[in-house]
C-alpha cells in the first residue's frame, strides 16, 4: 500500500497529517507521491500514525505502484 492510501484507510487528510507530523503538507504530498527518499524519523511518525507496519508500505514512485503515470500528448506539426 501507498503511503496516501495508508492516510486514506486512517480518515486523516494531508492537512491533519501535516500538523501532526509538524511538517508542510507540501512535504507530505512530495513524499506520498515519491517515497524513496522518505526520511527515516518523518517515517516512523507516518507509520505509528496511521498504525501500518512498515513491511506493508510501498516505498518509490505512487504511479509505479498503482500502474497510473501522466502520459504527456505532443502535437505533430505539418
Amino acid at each position: 500500500m501507498t503511503l496516501r492510501a495508508a492516510r486514506i484507510n486512517c480518515g486523516l487528510t494531508r492537512e491533519e497529517v501535516a500538523t501532526r507530523a509538524n511538517k508542510s503538507v507540501d512535504t507530505i504530498r512530495k513524499y506520498e507521491t515519491d517515497s524513496a527518499d522518505i526520511p527515516r524519523d518523518l517515517l516512523v511518525v507516518l507509520l505509528t500514525m496511521y498504525d501500518v507496519p512498515d513491511e506493508h508500505i510501498f516505498f518509490g514512485k505512487e504511479s509505479v505502484k498503482t500502474g497510473f503515470s501522466r502520459v504527456l500528448y505532443q502535437k505533430k506539426t505539418s
